[in-house]
């Protein structure tokens, strides 16, 4: 517990006051405008950060990560759960909560079985793609509230189009809000990160909409809000209930494993401590806290977290100071009563521009056309699809072309650079050595079933068109540190062809992982066993006895 506390020094404690102060300004407005995106009261948002950063507080491995109501998911919630009942209604409500904590189960069962090698399908250009999707989605649900229009829901085409065809019937003192918010944060963060950019924003919008009044103008505020918190624990909880909410709670799980895990691995200040299995568990667990205490499912922000991590956050301090914020503010819930709709979306639109990383798409794009295409295709998918299936075929993507390049490694022949006992590829290196007679082989991989028939077609080439006629065949097994069934019986049949051939073989610096596997198989005994060597230059200079 508290790992991000251990080992604390002092001159982390302004870098982390920073990051909390930009933490606080960024998720009070964000979690209000959240709540809204999940059908629920304002104050479910705020009540959904304070449950998310306490477990990732007490049990997260990241010091910057930020666990809370997330616009990502809370619309999936809402679609899902809009089958059933009414948003804002008492039965939408008990929905929730039994949906929330059956989210927090799975994940937390995720990071409680240490499935958090799952992370490691990840690639960079899959969570930059993963990243610019979630920040397009974001700002895609905003642009309602910042035209002062009817959110029709739907896809992300759907809500385009949606508010393509209805500019003309555009509210521009909304417009003018989301604009000027968003004027005055970038401007101000250009002056300096430290000031409260999005507090200032916010205060002054909530001042302009009390002094003009517009609400009448046809503005949406938040209004009057109780500050109490529900009542703890599940209501309407029923076996019938909670066998039919599994899919919609799978699905927010599926895309709450992938985003932490993004989110974690992006903005990770050290890889040596990473783990993103305890990140699991803690966001799994926020999500139960927030199902019983009448709140929606938690996750990890991407948004936030690059605050954090931005601003030079050191360590959770930052979330306990925010956390604490938070608190403060729920008795103070009615002074934001005039707080704009719009003023909300401007904020999550500034927060979801921030995690477009163009720069490293372009690195992507400038190193290898196949991983931009991964960073491409994620983003389309998330963006227009949806975040688990874009994940998922990113990382199918991912998987299978590193399967293709693995699949098929070019083995080479090996010669002796001249005056030395050193053995290179023929490939890369001109006037080398060789052995009249004695072929040496590399093959540059692990041995298995995709690769093994490929193995043995390319050894017999060239020992079949060697000259003069090949008497001893070397296999430098450097590379080759495993070998599953397939690829043993593949070197059964080869030590069988050549001992058929009157052909001597050799293996060179053979890892204990293959002899263990070469032994358990019987190959290292009997007529046609191979010989091992420490070395190629040893095995190929040995002549036979």
């Amino acid at each position: 517990m508290l790992l991000s506390f251990r080992h604390y020094v002092r001159s982390w404690i302004a870098a982390d006051v920073l990051a909390a102060v930009l933490l606080f300004v960024i998720a009070l407005p964000e979690q209000l405008a959240t709540a809204h995106l999940a059908g629920m009261a304002p104050l479910t948002g705020l009540v959904a950060f304070l449950a998310g950063t306490a477990a990732v507080v007490l049990l997260g491995s990241s010091p910057v990560l930020s666990v809370g109501a997330d616009s990502t998911i809370a619309p999936l919630l809402a679609v899902g759960l809009t089958h059933y009942a009414l948003p804002g209604s008492t039965p939408y409500l008990a929905l929730m909560g039994i949906v929330t904590v059956e989210v927090g189960i799975i994940v937390g069962c995720v990071g409680f079985f240490r499935l958090g090698w799952l992370a490691d399908l990840l690639s960079a250009p899959i969570i930059a793609g993963f990243l610019a999707g979630v920040g397009l989605i974001i700002i895609v649900h905003q642009l309602p509230d910042i035209f002062g229009i009817a959110d029709a829901g739907g896809s992300t085409l759907a809500r385009i189009g949606h508010v393509a065809t209805h500019l003309g019937s555009t509210n521009f003192w909304c417009l003018g809000i989301g604009l000027g918010v968003l004027a005055i944060i970038e401007g101000l963060e250009r002056v300096s990160r430290k000031i409260p950019a999005g507090l200032i924003a916010l205060v002054a919008s909530c001042i302009v909409a009390a002094a003009f009044d517009l609400p009448k103008a046809g503005v949406h505020v938040l209004g009057h809000i109780t500050p109490t918190f529900p009542a703890l624990g599940l209501h309407g909880l029923t076996l019938h209930a909670t066998i039919e909410l599994v899919p919609i709670a799978f699905i927010v799980a599926i895309v709450v494993v992938s985003q932490t895990a993004a989110t974690t691995r992006a903005f990770s200040p050290s890889l040596a401590t990473l783990d993103v299995g305890r990140d699991f568990l803690a966001t799994g667990v926020g999500s139960i806290i927030a199902g019983l205490f009448g709140s929606f499912a938690v996750d990890a922000s991407p948004a936030r977290t690059a605050a954090v991590a931005n601003a030079g956050g050191k360590s959770q301090l930052s979330g306990v100071i925010a956390f604490a914020g938070i608190l403060i503010m729920i008795p103070l819930i009615f002074l934001l009563q005039d707080l704009p709709y719009a003023t909300l979306a401007a904020v999550l639109v500034y927060v979801a521009l921030r995690i477009f990383h163009v720069k490293a798409i372009v690195e992507i794009f400038r190193f290898d056309l196949w991983e931009f295409g991964l960073a491409l295709i994620t983003f389309i998918m998330v963006a227009f699809v949806g975040v688990e299936q874009g994940i998922i075929l990113a990382v199918i993507l991912a998987v299978f072309d590193r399967t293709r390049i693995s699949a098929r490694p070019k083995g080479t022949l090996m010669g002796r650079i001249p005056g030395t006992t050193s053995w290179e590829s023929t490939r890369h290196a001109h006037h080398l050595e060789t052995v009249p007679g004695t072929v040496v082989f590399l093959f540059p991989a692990s041995l298995y079933f995709a690769n093994a028939t490929y193995f043995q077609t390319q050894l017999l080439h060239v020992v079949d068109t060697a000259s003069p006629p090949c008497t001893r065949v070397v296999i430098d097994c450097a590379a080759m540190s495993d070998s599953d069934y397939t690829g043993i019986e593949t070197l059964r049949d080869l030590f069988a062809h050549f001992a058929k051939a009157h052909i001597r073989c050799r293996l060179a610096r053979v890892d204990d992982g293959l002899r263990h596997n070469l032994s358990t198989a019987g190959l290292l005994e009997g007529d046609g066993a191979p010989e091992l060597f420490d070395s190629v230059n040893e095995a190929a200079a040995v002549q036979e006895g």
